[in-house]
């Protein structure tokens, strides 16, 4: 990946962490309305809530490295859910750079509450250009249908 002068230089080591206090919203029963199996799941930290948690900590840590135009993907998550956490509890996810294979960045990722352990695997996500990712997308898109006369 190639640095401007004025970006540090990204780097296999790299640590960051963020924490989030649990909200309700975070929970199993609050994911999605039409999602109807999961209303009578009990109120934990969801497991895609906090694979997004991990996720946002791995954007966050990695901004200060990105130019102007540049974002990072998810492609590729390998992450256990191992306890439960419930609303009011604080949670950490922990990230660490392992590996820097081109455009394509690999993570060693916990997540803690205050009671101990909850997740831990990896992510890997990909840096992107903006402009051109959107290009692909919207060309990735269905024409409009068109009404008979």
């Amino acid at each position: 990946m190639r640095q401007s002068a004025e970006l540090p230089p990204l780097f296999v080591g790299l640590r960051h962490v963020e924490r989030l206090r649990v909200a309700p919203i975070h929970t199993v029963p609050e994911i999605d309305d039409s999602w109807p199996g999961f209303r009578d799941m009990p109120p934990v930290l969801a497991t895609a809530i906090m694979i997004a948690f991990i996720e946002q900590t791995c954007v966050q840590g990695l901004r200060p490295f990105l130019r102007q135009g540049q974002r990072t993907v998810g492609t590729h998550v390998n992450v256990s859910h191992v306890a439960a956490t419930p609303v009011g509890m604080n949670i950490t996810a922990e990230i660490e750079l392992a590996e820097i294979c081109g455009k394509s960045l690999l993570f060693n990722v916990t997540c803690r509450d205050d009671a101990g352990l909850i997740g831990e695997g990896t992510h890997r996500r990909a840096v992107i250009e903006m402009e051109r990712f959107m290009k692909r997308l919207d060309e990735k898109r269905p024409a409009p249908a068109t009404k008979a006369p």
